[in-house]
């Protein structure tokens, strides 16, 4: 007998009875429990957040900008309304956190009462961050507390694009106001390149001018040099001749001092003299030929007298017994014969000195006698001439200190002045060497200002000056400038079009498990037969999988008219489920077919690990490594990944790659199951007395 009339005489088997064709129907649509029921629950769940209520505190106070009354939290209450996301319910802070702890409200979101002063503080000096505070609570569900987190960052995103607009609007108006400085600055440059252009000029000149200064310079230096030299000099004489002065003044006042009495005194005694004198002269000019011719004899005569006198005053004097009544004037007589004598030797002298020629002498005598009445004449008034000669050496004393005290600062001035000369000769020189520094300098900054200038120019053309319309443009803009261009290539329309490539395997695996449960994995008739193990396993195969094309035929339906499901291929969609069910129902024959009992439990047990590392909900990747350790190895992942091309769209790789991944596994299957059949045919003890049951 062939396979397929084997397969024809299982499933009539559901036809004798009312509670076999109950199990048949039970059959059909138990994969409609796991398929349709869990997409029909998760099928829109963000379309109803509007249903989920939330706290809602607003305690913001409001601000003032620029004149302008500003309430942040007012207008992110409105815009949170009308978006409709949440149930809102506004409440106090204390109502907030007890609804969220006591799960009347599944989360709360608080306005503070310095947002909007935190917001308009962007555009101020001190810029500050304002702060939505969330209060999620996981022990009322995780799930909303993860749907917040993305709802809040949106609206995170619209307070800070709100409160951007104030700061980016003042910058833009700043843009203007640079504009107008710039253009401002640069008519300045110009003027400052003109002044520049003549500051230039004056520097060169002053550069001419202190060429020659310094030249000047050096000469006075030079010269004062020179003149210092000359003034030690002479302050070195003057200080000399001030000695001298003042030695003499001392003299002479000293002299002064005791002569000024005496001449004073005897003003007639010495005109008198001075006329004896002259008269003397007079008579010895006279009686000179006579006093050259006697003079010899009377000094012998004299000689000769005061040599008698001498012996006759020894005699009765000095050796007599008695000396003589007449020994004094004895001793006067021969005091004044050797007087006598003394002169005449003296005359002898002078006429031997003169050599005989009287001539001079009478020349002398003519002199003496001039000057002696002279004398005589100015007699009267010698105390008079003394006083005014010494007055006159005073005063001569005093002019020569001056003039010694003059020529010492002479030369202290000129000293300093050689200095000071010396040094505005280098003064000069660096002041000269900084003119031609500044000149240069001054010709660089001339040049520089007039780059400034056209800089300035330029930068004020290339500086925006922004009318009202063009600020709120870019305002808008740099606001909010990344804006989320999401381009979905293959959009799911709701969560559970994106979930049903995961849910429906499900049901059709655990359609082919229950079918197993009632229908045996082989069929006894055909074992009993000793039909060849070649048609037992396509016999025990083919009634379950005419069983899944139904329940695919009945689950499909209810997700299209029922639930709404939308499939880009819907017809390829039900041709390739049709595939998944017969390779799952080759599967869960082997396993039941191998293992007995035990092959239902390593049924469920590879359910779970395909339900786990099929990549069905979060990608496969985020999974430990285990499970993408085994991901390639399970039928289920590349059905998840082809019922996502069908359903959603894409290109059919994937699909084609299931395709012969699920004819691979559904030959490798029935291979395996022919192998156990064959095996079945040889009745053991085991067999007869199996150790487990189900």
């Amino acid at each position: 007998m062939r396979s397929p009339r084997l397969a024809a005489l299982e499933l009539r088997r559901f036809g004798r009875g009312r509670l076999p064709r109950a199990a048949l129907v039970a059959l059909l649509l138990l994969p409609l429990l796991y398929g349709a029921l869990y997409l029909w629950s998760f099928w829109n769940p963000y379309g109803r957040l509007d249903r989920v209520p939330v706290a809602l505190v607003n305690d913001d106070k409001g601000t003032t900008v620029a004149g302008k009354h500003l309430d942040a939290g007012d207008d992110l209450v409105r815009g949170l309304r009308d978006s409709n996301t949440f149930e809102w319910h506004e409440v106090s802070d204390a109502e907030a956190r007890q609804g969220v702890e006591d799960g009347t409200y599944y989360l709360s979101l608080t306005m503070p009462a310095d947002l909007s002063a935190r917001i308009a503080s962007s555009s101020g000096d001190s810029p500050e961050t304002g702060a939505l505070q969330v209060r999620t609570n996981d022990a009322n569900n995780y799930i909303v507390g993860q749907i917040s987190r993305t709802v809040f960052a949106e609206v995170r995103s619209a307070a800070s694009t709100k409160a951007s607009r104030s700061f980016l609007d003042k910058i833009f108006v700043s843009f203007s106001t640079i504009h107008d400085k710039t253009v401002t600055a640069a008519d300045g440059a110009d003027t400052l390149q003109q002044g520049l252009g003549k500051a230039e000029k004056g520097a060169r000149k002053l550069t001419d001018g202190l060429k020659d200064a310094n030249s000047g310079s050096g000469k006075l230096s030079t010269g004062l040099t020179k003149l210092t030299q000359g003034s030690a000099d002479l302050a070195d004489g003057s200080r000399q001749v001030a000695d001298g002065t003042q030695t003499l003044a001392d003299n002479v006042n000293g002299v002064y001092a005791k002569a000024s009495p005496f001449l004073k005194d005897n003003e007639r005694t010495i005109g008198d003299t001075a006329r004896l004198v002259a008269d003397s002269a007079a008579a010895v000019d006279d009686n000179l030929d006579t006093l050259v011719r006697l003079a010899p004899g009377a000094a012998k005569a004299a000689h000769a007298s005061a040599t008698v006198l001498t012996e006759i005053h020894r005699t009765r004097c000095e050796t007599a017994p008695l000396p003589d009544p007449a020994c004094p004037d004895l001793k006067k007589a021969q005091q004044a014969a050797e007087d006598v004598a003394k002169v005449a030797d003296d005359l002898n002298t002078v006429i031997a000195d003169q050599g005989g020629d009287l001539t001079t002498m009478r020349k002398n005598l003519k002199t003496l006698q001039t000057q002696s009445r002279a004398l005589a004449e100015r007699a009267p008034r010698l105390h008079e001439d003394l006083a005014d000669a010494v007055a006159r050496i005073n005063k001569l004393n005093d002019g020569a200190a001056k003039v010694a005290a003059g020529a010492g600062k002479l030369h202290t001035g000129l000293g300093t002045a050689e200095s000071g000369a010396a040094a505005l000769h280098k003064g000069i020189g660096t002041a000269e060497s900084g003119a031609r520094t500044l000149d240069g300098g001054l010709y660089r900054l001339s040049d520089g200002s007039g780059k400034l200038a056209g800089g300035l120019h330029s930068g004020a053309r290339a500086i925006p000056d922004y009318d009202k319309r063009d600020r709120d443009e870019r305002t808008d803009v740099m606001a909010d400038p990344v804006r989320l261009a999401s381009r979905d290539l293959h959009r799911a329309p709701n969560y559970g079009t994106g979930f049903a490539p995961y849910f429906i395997p499900l049901s059709l695996w655990v359609g082919a498990m229950v079918a197993y449960m009632l229908l045996p994995p082989l069929s006894r008739r055909a074992l009993a037969a000793g039909a060849p193990a070649r048609r037992i396993a396509p016999a025990g195969w083919l009634p379950v999988v005419a069983v899944g094309v139904l329940q695919v035929l009945a689950l499909m339906a209810v997700l299209h008219w029922g639930i709404g499901l939308r499939m880009a291929r819907p017809a390829g969609t039900v041709g390739f489920l049709f595939l998944v069910t017969a390779c799952f129902a080759a599967i869960v024959q082997w396993l039941n077919a191998r293992f007995g009992a035990a092959g239902r439990i390593l049924v469920l047990a590879l359910l779970m690990l395909q339900l786990t590392s099929a990549g069905g909900t979060y990608p496969v990747q985020t999974s430990p490594g285990f499970f993408n350790a085994i991901h390639p190895f399970l039928p289920m992942s590349y059905v998840v990944a082809a019922l996502r091309r069908l359903i959603t769209g894409g290109g059919l790789g994937p699909v084609w790659q299931a395709c012969a991944v699920l004819a691979a596994f559904t030959a490798g299957a029935l291979a395996l199951t022919a192998v156990a059949a064959r095996r079945r045919q040889v009745w053991t003890l085991d067999r007869l007395h199996p150790e487990l049951s189900l």
